[in-house]
């Protein structure tokens, strides 16, 4: 049982001893359907091989962007050291849907969630079920994107050591036959901890331990001035923030509620992992140039790819240059 500021946060994660329970899905109704078709993905279990495909993986990384999903599998594909066969290149498997964007580098997934829990859910909902039909196990997954920060300097790594809702609420409600369910969103501490011990000296950049807001709007729900709508006066924003960073949160996003929930749920070890844009404290947009932002970008799938390494035994390979930054 964890807590979360005096909430009972019953956890699931050391109910399955393999990350996937591959034995059967928390959903029972799964094992009674002659096919299941996972749509939003362009793959189902009649009409591919599931385990032949998929197997093998150990690790899973989302992210909102198509694009940068793609870019996180070509990357892994140097610091892993992979080598595809003569004349294949990497592609994405769900290219017959637009939905989302998935590629594989031998043990790690790669695959694009879109923005907000709505989208999320989904794509989570056919993960969970290709992992479990492929007969994997021992899976870790990781949330790597961008977020808001609080109080940090932009470009500072934030691992989320715990995620609340927009009202500070560590559960993700879903409206279940017409009434409110709700599942407590747990993340791993100890994975947590492991990935902010994954830093090195000649990093110019920090990695902190935080509790993330996770909200349901990128505007009002986050107390922005430049939406469309604003019904609050600037010091009431800065005033909420302010509350926010002195319950100890150091970031804001739009997902991290509904992955540790679902992970939670189905017994995977998760973590996210977020680089921040701009500190809320000081505005609302982001003014960084492009390139900086390609390069902060980086830096979340540079501490999540030291971990994988570390876990595979393999020495981590062009740490010294990525993108042109240490």
């Amino acid at each position: 049982m964890n807590g979360v500021d005096g909430f009972e946060m019953p956890s699931r994660l050391n109910d399955m001893k393999n990350g996937i329970c591959t034995a059967q899905l928390p959903n029972p109704h799964i094992a009674d359907m002659e096919e299941d078709v996972l749509y939003h993905f362009g793959l189902g279990t009649k009409t591919h091989n599931l385990p032949i495909m998929f197997a093998d993986v150990k690790f899973v990384c989302i992210g909102g962007s198509p694009m940068r999903m793609e870019k996180f599998a070509h990357f892994m594909l140097e610091e892993l050291g992979h080598v595809l066969p003569a004349g294949q290149s990497l592609v994405n498997i769900s290219a017959v849907t637009d939905r989302y964007a998935m590629y594989k580098v031998g043990p790690v997934l790669s695959v694009s969630h879109g923005i907000g829990m709505p989208s999320a859910s989904v794509m989570l909902h056919e993960l969970i079920k290709l992992l479990n039909h492929a007969g994997c196990t021992d899976v870790t997954f990781f949330r790597i994107g961008t977020c808001g920060g609080l109080g940090l300097e932009p470009g500072t790594v934030v691992v989320s050591e715990s995620t609340v809702d927009g009202l500070l609420r560590p559960f993700l409600d879903t409206a279940v036959l017409g009434k409110r369910v709700s599942h407590p969103a747990v993340l791993d501490i100890n994975l947590a901890r492991e990935l902010l011990a994954c830093t090195d000296p000649q990093d110019n950049f920090g990695v902190v331990l935080g509790k993330t807001m996770c909200t349901d709007d990128f505007y009002e729900g986050q107390a922005r001035l430049d939406g469309a709508f604003c019904d609050y006066s600037k010091d009431e924003k800065l005033q909420f923030l302010r509350d926010l960073h002195q319950q100890g949160i150091r970031n804001i996003e739009m997902e991290s509620l509904c992955f540790a929930a679902m992970c939670n749920r189905a017994g995977i070890k998760g973590a996210v992992v977020c680089v921040t844009l701009l500190d809320r404290l000081e505005g609302d947009q982001v003014f960084a140039a492009r390139d900086t932002l390609k390069l902060w970008e980086m830096r979340p799938q540079k501490v999540v790819a030291r971990y994988i390494q570390q876990k595979l035994g393999i020495r981590g390979q062009q740490e010294n240059l990525v993108n042109g930054e240490k």
